[in-house]
């Protein structure tokens, strides 16, 4: 064997063991965002189990506002399929974009309640309200969270794979589409923890 095939064949190789560490590494952080937003899923559907209960102490107290705790029901189960969806594809930006409008139409709907809820101060009083407002902020707290570790894990895949070489390679190994961030309407409103007060 001359010199000129075992340089080429060394070549050669070190390129195969590259595309492979690309390929080891895109598959890393792909895992690592599509974990991070099974933790998002955990806890929505935590905040998802608690609002049939804030209904139901609500509708103690509040006869005549079905509506407003229809629309709250519905504004869930949207959510939930939202979810689903996005579960399924995490990452995938329509699925991302579906899952914030549900998010964003039942923040609304729990909005509306709340300013509802200011005309009911026995309810507002009432220690299982207290009790069920505790654990939503909570869970709001742990969802915020957990949605910014799914949008960093995210930003580390897109900018791996948008850097060179790996762009070069993305494509062909099965990387074709960046990740999309989990982005709600009002990004201030995010910012801040949320406040639910009953």
């Amino acid at each position: 064997m001359e010199l000129s095939t075992i340089i080429l064949l060394a070549i050669v190789a070190l390129l195969l063991v590259y595309g492979v560490a690309i390929y080891n590494r895109l598959v890393a952080l792909k895992n690592r965002y599509q974990n991070a937003f099974s933790q998002i899923e955990v806890q929505l559907k935590r905040r998802y189990d608690l609002i049939p209960n804030l209904v139901e102490t609500a509708r103690a107290y509040m006869a005549h506002e079905r509506g407003t705790l229809e629309a709250v029901t519905e504004a869930r189960n949207g959510a939930m399929a939202g979810l689903a969806k996005a579960s399924s594809q995490p990452g995938e930006p329509g699925a991302m974009a579906e899952l914030a409008g549900a998010e964003g139409a039942l923040g609304a709907a729990l909005g509306r309640l709340n300013v509802v809820m200011e005309a009911y101060p026995d309810l507002k009083a009432s220690e299982n309200m207290q009790q069920l407002s505790e654990t939503l902020t909570s869970t709001e707290n742990r969802v915020a969270f957990a949605r910014q570790a799914f949008n960093d894990a995210v930003m580390q895949y897109n900018t791996y794979k948008q850097s060179f070489p790996p762009v070069v390679l993305a494509a062909s190994l099965g990387h074709k589409q960046d990740a999309a961030l989990l982005e709600f309407e009002d990004s201030a409103e995010i910012q801040a923890a949320p406040r639910v007060n009953f």
